[in-house]
């Protein structure tokens, strides 16, 4: 498919400076180096990106003092990981957004919108609150991957739900599974208000800060955790770039460049349960980042899902980073929740985008 093939969005970027695909994945992968450069260097303990030497040196084994283990611990079991899981949890958030409106063709569409975010955060909610409780036997043999899992397997069940609810005869109704997603994300909100109101002070407390999102308890085994589905997110969406182009033009003329729809719509839909449910799993709730992030590259390099895949993925890596960043230095030593910065962040970028480029429907 050539680039002449798609006209979304050329009439609505006037006076916008196009980058060349070239220019934005060079330009995007920069930031992202910057910003992760940024991420290690900075912190509450003053200790910088110029004690990692000594800190990986600690690390193998080689004999240092009690500064250079301390470094070791703040760099590579604090910092890097939390770094890590930042570049997936804003990666994942970003292509499962550019994913969503590529299939309901309307740059409006968020992860959240078919309900997978609100399934995974009610079996983390479910998680906490019961952890400690009637479901302790269960969960203890988990341990630190209990949360983990079981918001991935809440992702996973509210997606097979709306699969179920959406396909009729070996065919994805994408209406109806919009329509069905915002009931199931509605029941799911209420079902998670329901367990925050009969928790007691301390697990209010902690389901509060989790819906709130942070990347505060990141270690290595959840990057570990998360590695899998990131490595299924980068097999899977090279494979979708071509059927998403096709969906811009519309399914009819989708099937007619021989795009096989109904395993696209189902191979976007998994992709976007899979990385959005791995991401709250480890992140709690952030939002915006699956929203404005693809509408900002449709903007600078145009609606080419060759070019708004790897682009949302790269520059919500950055975001999240600059967002996390904000959260741990900005009342140092106390830690923001990051969706708070993420939503300072991204409300005000996303008004102006509404306000001043006039976002509507992809047609």
């Amino acid at each position: 498919m050539t680039d002449d093939a798609l006209p979304l969005h050329a009439q609505r970027t006037e006076g916008v400076q196009r980058l060349s695909p070239t220019q934005l994945i060079v330009g995007a992968a920069v930031l992202l180096a910057i910003a992760a450069i940024a991420s290690l260097s900075l912190g509450p303990t003053g200790i910088t990106l110029s004690s990692l030497p000594r800190a990986i040196a600690s690390a193998l084994g080689f004999p240092a003092d009690s500064a250079a283990a301390r470094e070791q611990l703040v760099l590579i079991d604090i910092r890097l990981p939390r770094t890590l899981l930042a570049i997936f949890v804003g990666a994942s958030l970003a292509i499962a957004g550019a994913m969503m409106q590529g299939l309901f063709r309307n740059p409006l569409a968020d992860p959240g919108l078919i309900g997978v975010s609100s399934g995974a955060a009610l079996a983390a909610v479910a998680t906490i609150a019961l952890a400690n409780g009637i479901a302790a036997p269960i969960l203890a043999p988990f341990g630190v991957y209990a949360l983990p899992v079981a918001a991935f397997l809440g992702g996973a069940v509210t997606t097979g739900v709306l699969v179920a609810v959406a396909g009729r005869h070996g065919q994805l109704m994408v209406g109806t599974l919009l329509l069905a997603g915002i009931a199931v994300g509605a029941l799911a909100a209420s079902l998670t208000g329901l367990i925050a109101f009969a928790s007691d002070d301390r697990e209010l407390r902690d389901l509060t800060l989790w819906m709130m999102g942070s990347l505060g308890g990141s270690n290595w085994p959840k990057v570990l955790a998360v590695l899998p589905f990131a490595i299924l997110v980068v097999i899977i969406t090279p494979r979708l770039i071509r059927g998403l182009n096709g969906f811009l033009l519309g399914e009819a003329e989708a099937f007619h460049l021989g795009i096989d729809v109904e395993r696209t719509k189902r191979a976007v839909v998994v992709a976007t349960a899979a990385s959005v449910g791995a991401a709250v799993a480890v992140a709690g709730v952030i939002g915006f980042a699956g929203i404005v992030v693809p509408h900002v590259v449709r903007l600078l390099a145009g609606p080419d899902h060759r070019v708004v895949l790897p682009g949302s993925a790269l520059l919500g890596a950055v975001l999240m980073l600059v967002a996390d960043i904000v959260a741990r230095m900005i009342v140092r030593p106390a830690e923001l929740p990051i969706g708070i910065v993420m939503a300072a962040i991204g409300a005000p970028v996303f008004l102006h985008l509404v306000l001043r480029r006039g976002i509507g429907g992809m047609e």
